[in-house]
């Protein structure tokens, strides 16, 4: 087993923390069977189901390449959005991050969530994209990071400019979504090995690789 130890850990653990102590995630996706899941359905979750299957297909699982297909299908409609479109290699990213069983693809519940979300990142782009340049700027990023549920401080928002963003510091639509899903994901996996709410993690090596290689 080992810890983050160390000043440039203490560091690192200081901004996570920061980060997990102001965010409230939504409910990871629960992990159930397609009938307990379809049995409980609304008429809306019927029709998204229905939507879903024909993304799908008949394995009612969403690859990478079928998840790339949909999202740009739909930017294609939203032209006040900058992006260069989802990259294959990002959707791999963001399925591995939602992958809750480690199937390589989304179930429904999976897929449904991640989808909410989007839809709802989308409105926030939209909203902190105040200059109406179709990107999010540095000077943007912060507002729409706490709308999206992410108060973070400076030093994080920081890193997140450097890792997303162009040569001018502007994040396009599909940069500021990976970066959001894989976020959600990292902050509530670490809320789930944080299991006393310590600010703090242990875990061994094989478990370290697992969350951080597989996402």
């Amino acid at each position: 087993m080992f810890m983050f130890q160390g000043p440039f850990a203490k560091q690192a653990l200081n901004i996570i923390g920061n980060v997990v102590s102001n965010y409230i995630p939504q409910p990871a996706p629960p992990k159930t069977t397609y009938a307990v899941a379809k049995s409980n359905e609304t008429e809306e979750e019927r029709q998204f189901r229905r939507v879903f299957h024909q993304i799908a297909g008949d394995d009612m699982e969403v690859s990478p390449c079928e998840l790339c297909n949909i999202l740009n299908k739909v930017v294609t409609k939203h032209p006040d959005l900058k992006t260069d479109g989802f990259s294959l290699e990002s959707c791999r990213g963001m399925v591995a991050v939602m992958d809750s069983d480690s199937t390589g693809k989304l179930g429904f519940v999976e897929f449904k969530y991640l989808w909410n979300n989007v839809k709802a990142w989308q409105c926030i782009y939209k909203q902190y994209d105040t200059d109406r340049s179709g990107a999010i700027s540095a000077d943007e990023l912060p507002a729409a990071l706490r709308a999206a549920g992410f108060d973070l401080n400076e030093e994080v928002v920081k890193l997140i400019t450097r890792r997303y963003s162009d040569e001018n510091g502007n994040i396009d639509f599909d940069n500021f979504i990976c970066c959001l899903v894989r976020m959600d994901a990292m902050i509530r996996a670490f809320k789930a090995l944080d299991k006393n709410n310590t600010g703090t993690i242990r875990a061994n090596l094989p478990e370290w690789l697992q969350l951080t290689m597989y996402s």
